[in-house]
């Protein structure tokens, strides 16, 4: 995996990330969810380099990259927080401009940088994903039920307590066979690192309190993503179950929404990178 790309951690401001690189034509930054690091993005990136200059970081307090620091409502974790480490981190990297994918919790930073910095990002992928606060919004028993660890992870202690005595347990959907070694092997070791078990879920803690009330104050000042949204899910996962069309949702957001289902369980990358890499060439290659 990550045929010919370059491996670096490159200081963002608070810290460094480490991040894969490399590749032919223009920018794509590809950002990962929960609790991957980027090489989840290994299959996927091998198959658009030929076609795309991809960049693949670990997210602040995920992987190799550095922890943030704690704080009462968890704001270092922030994905606005996460969207302007990758803003320095492509500007280190030479781009100013750029196309922007995130899956699961690296959609948030994704849809914050649309929003946030429209003069930087040109298009936008979410896979797998609603805003938080459409979520929050749409709840029921079977979502609290099923998605119960949002609500245990913004908990104080009890998450990291739970996860650091077993951590391969927890995590037991993880899969080798598709993964491929290199990325299984370095998942385990994120997994087994408590510190990185903290700052993984001081994701979920700031998505819930400052993360929920930022999308709040988009919403309460009109503000909508200005560039083409690409959105994209899994139709063995439960998005569609619980939610309907995540298009639609998404429109409410966005004033270009596109987007499809894709024949995969929830880790797309992993389980069907073919489609999933054609999908993005097709969007972010179009002009």
């Amino acid at each position: 995996m990550f045929s010919g790309m370059a491996l670096d951690y490159v200081d963002v401001g608070e810290g460094t990330l480490r991040v894969r690189h490399g590749g032919y034509g223009p920018p794509l930054l590809l950002l990962h969810g929960h609790p991957r690091t980027h090489m989840t993005w290994g299959h996927v990136a091998d198959l658009m380099t030929p076609r795309f200059t991809v960049i693949c970081p670990d997210l602040r307090g995920f992987g190799q990259s550095f922890q943030p620091i704690d704080s009462e409502d968890s704001r270092h974790s922030s994905k606005r927080a996460k969207a302007l480490d990758c803003v320095e981190l492509m500007r280190a990297l030479g781009y100013r401009k750029f196309g922007v994918a995130g899956h699961d919790r690296g959609s948030y930073v994704a849809y914050r940088l649309a929003m946030d910095y429209p003069e930087i990002v040109t298009k936008v992928a979410v896979i797998d994903s609603i805003p938080i606060i459409e979520h929050l919004e749409r709840i029921d028993w079977q979502f609290a039920r099923d998605w119960f660890h949002w609500f245990f992870f913004a908990q104080s202690e009890k998450p990291e307590r739970a996860i650091n005595v077993d951590p391969k347990a927890w995590y037991k959907t993880i899969r080798p066979d598709l993964m491929g070694e290199e990325a299984y092997a370095d998942l385990m070791t994120a997994i087994h690192s408590p510190a990185v078990v903290h700052g993984m879920i001081e994701d979920y803690r700031a998505g819930l309190t400052v993360d929920r009330k930022d999308e709040l104050q988009d919403r309460a000042d009109g503000r909508r993503i200005s560039c083409p949204l690409l959105c994209l899910w899994s139709t063995r996962d439960d998005l569609e179950y619980f939610f309907g069309d995540p298009r639609e949702i998404w429109r409410l957001w966005a004033t270009n929404v596109t987007g499809h289902g894709i024949d995969s369980g929830h880790h797309v990358a992993e389980e069907n990178p073919a489609d999933l890499a054609n999908s993005l060439q097709l969007f972010f290659g179009d002009g």
